[in-house]
């Protein structure tokens, strides 16, 4: 696995992260279920790919179970700077370009390391909205470059499934 670069010293421009939260629904309430998407091999995921993971399994939740029927956490933060040594493809190119010399690169985006069966995202409900949360997680777990399997971590006993 590669080792984590958050350097910011180093880096003039850092892109910033596109992910708005990590807390959303109902904080203030305790849900006796508690559903996990975890990540099933190590891998890296972009900003981009979690905000678009938070986004759709909070936009159906939001659908199914009501503002106030559930509480999402996205549990990983993107510190990972990703760094492109952009090459130069137009005519002449051979004679303006450095290639691999000085190729330290351009800060891209940030990604989160992320190792085997880590927990991604959790989002916490009642007994009745169970089988929506296990649905919004399936669909969250589509945004990412890796398979995902959906873990029910407390309440078991609460499903008829």
């Amino acid at each position: 696995m590669v080792r984590a670069y958050t350097r910011k010293d180093y880096i003039r421009k850092i892109p910033g992260s596109r992910i708005v939260q990590f807390d959303m629904g109902n904080l203030s309430e305790e849900f006796p279920v508690e559903v996990t998407l975890e990540v099933k091999a190590p891998t890296q995921l972009q900003h981009n790919a979690l905000e678009a993971a938070r986004i759709a399994s909070n936009r159906y939740m939001q659908r199914k179970a009501g503002r106030m029927g559930y509480h999402l956490k996205l549990r990983v933060y993107p510190h990972h700077i990703v760094r492109e040594n952009p090459m130069a493809t137009r005519a002449g190119a051979d004679r303006v370009q450095d290639g691999m010399r000085k190729a330290f690169g351009k800060a891209v985006s940030s990604v989160a390391i992320v190792k085997k069966n880590q927990k991604v995202l959790t989002i916490y409900t009642n007994p009745r909205n169970f089988l929506d949360a296990k649905e919004a997680l399936k669909r969250a777990g589509m945004k990412f470059p890796v398979s995902c399997r959906v873990v029910v971590d407390k309440g078991q006993e609460l499903i008829k499934v």
